[in-house]
């Protein structure tokens, strides 16, 4: 029988947006009469008074530019590990944002004589309320967690140094709202209860534990050379349909380096659906839209020229034509500059003892394929141009995970799949992180991350990672 997952209900988080959004308009309405009511910043001539009616559409843009703010920011996701002063830095960042379009629509609203204050006002005010609001509602919820109410049981795998550290923060926390059921481990010597956590077997008993314990969260703290073991673990969860989270510094790649969900500062990694869904992706495929068009009407001289260079310098077309497999295993026709001779592709086998990539991968640092205008092209990626018409298609996006070919697809173990989640694209975290010096398992890890983790924030990140990466043609080849 497979067992309900507990979720973090649908209806507090409503409640959260109905509740930011009166505190919002309360924040505005107070801002108006510190202003106009009681005249602070001097006062206003009676010729000047503007009727808050005039100011209510901007109370509403204000509200809606804060509550997608926080949308984005991840307020209302019921992040456990995030403290106040996380939440504080957020709301202040929104407020910031909100008062500086609020301002540029003061500016071309001439017909009447708005106060340039009253945003200024209005970002005060919606910081202290919210973020009073939000110190009343961690109290309130601290209570209840205390009172095993809203608890989450969790079974940790691993009784390591990061195991027991992560079993004593959670004791040490128990506002968090976590109660660890036990820990399981295949080490012999692992058999005995640490204290008063409960040694509850081997890993092979966990799908059975999860049923009868009914565990909510499993916490993997195993060292990253067990792997295949950790995808398993997972592979369970899903199947049980239990939350699994993993600490990262396992992975000991760049991903550590990324604020995450955390228990007292120990950061871990969710293993969850992608964040790509819903208005999200359409969000983002507006962007890429707009992006890649514009980028088009750029560098379409450059493209001339480059497509010139490539005629005068070795006979063949212009374009190399390659089918690639997109978001759902989706099959679709990548274009890219040519930057090798004609039949470069039945010469892979032949060069395959020469391969310096592991897992499917194809690399080699110095191709004998590879033409003299080629070897410039790839060096500054700029034989990847033509992608951008790729994404205006929605075949691809500008940020996303490499494109994969069938044929290495077709050698995926079941966890590499999940990088197929999300649509490819011209750039990603493994393009930020050493490009071809990256291993394919770690690639596969930053673009599970990146479908996991993703933000309009971190698609800006990568972006403008890429350009000094992009320049400096770092592990290019």
């Amino acid at each position: 029988m497979t067992r309900t997952p507990m979720r973090f209900p649908g209806w507090p988080k409503v409640l959260f947006l109905v509740i930011d959004a009166t505190l919002i308009n309360l924040a505005f309405r107070t801002a108006y009469w510190m202003r106009y009511e009681r005249e602070w910043g001097g006062i206003v001539d009676p010729a000047f008074q503007v009727p808050y009616r005039e100011y209510l559409p901007f109370a509403l843009l204000m509200t809606v530019i804060l509550l997608v703010t926080f949308k984005f920011e991840g307020m209302y996701n019921g992040r456990r590990g995030a403290t106040w002063f996380d939440e504080i830095y957020a709301i202040i960042n929104a407020a910031t944002t909100s008062t500086i379009f609020l301002m540029a629509a003061f500016f071309f609203y001439r017909p009447l004589f708005f106060s340039r204050l009253l945003p200024f006002y209005a970002a005060v005010m919606i910081v202290t309320y919210l973020g009073l609001a939000r110190l009343g509602e961690r109290f309130i919820r601290g209570q209840l967690r205390r009172r095993g109410i809203g608890v989450v049981r969790v079974l940790i795998v691993g009784s390591g140094e990061m195991g027991r550290t992560i079993m004593r923060h959670i004791v040490a926390q128990p506002e968090l709202g976590y109660q660890v059921v036990g820990f399981v481990d295949d080490d012999s010597e692992s058999q005995h209860d640490i204290g008063r956590f409960r040694a509850l077997g081997s890993i092979a008993a966990l799908p059975r534990l999860v049923q009868e314990l009914a565990v909510d969260e499993v916490i993997v703290t195993l060292p990253w050379q067990h792997h295949r073991k950790i995808i398993r673990i997972i592979d369970q969860c899903k199947h049980e349909r239990v939350r699994s989270r993993i600490v990262p510094d396992l992975f000991q790649l760049s991903l550590s380096r990324v604020h995450l969900d955390d228990i007292k500062g120990v950061p871990l990694i969710g293993v969850k659906e992608p964040s790509l869904q819903g208005w999200n992706m359409a969000f983002k495929r507006v962007a890429d839209i707009t992006f890649s068009g514009m980028m088009l009407v750029l560098v379409g001289p450059l493209m001339l020229l480059i497509a010139l260079a490539i005629k005068l310098d070795s006979p063949g077309p212009v374009l190399f034509r390659q089918t690639r497999v997109g978001r759902g295993g989706r099959l679709f026709t990548l274009y890219k500059f040519r930057s090798m001779r004609t039949g470069a592709e039945s010469e892979v086998a032949h060069l395959s003892t020469y391969n310096e990539a592991d897992g499917p991968l194809f690399k080699m640092r110095n191709d004998p394929r590879v033409t003299r205008v080629g070897r410039i092209l790839r060096k500054l990626s700029l034989d990847e141009l033509p992608q951008f018409y790729n994404v205006l298609r929605g075949e691809m996006s500008l940020v996303g995970p490499r494109p994969a070919l069938p044929s290495e697809v077709a050698q995926y173990e079941d966890w590499h799949r999940k990088r197929l989640d999300v649509a490819p694209g011209l750039t990603g975290l493994w393009q930020t992180s050493g490009r071809s010096d990256v291993t394919f398992d770690e690639m596969c890890l930053m673009d599970i991350y990146y479908a996991e983790q993703w933000s309009p924030m971190l698609d800006a990140t990568i972006v403008l990672k890429t350009i000094p990466t992009v320049l400096f043609g770092r592990g290019a080849y």
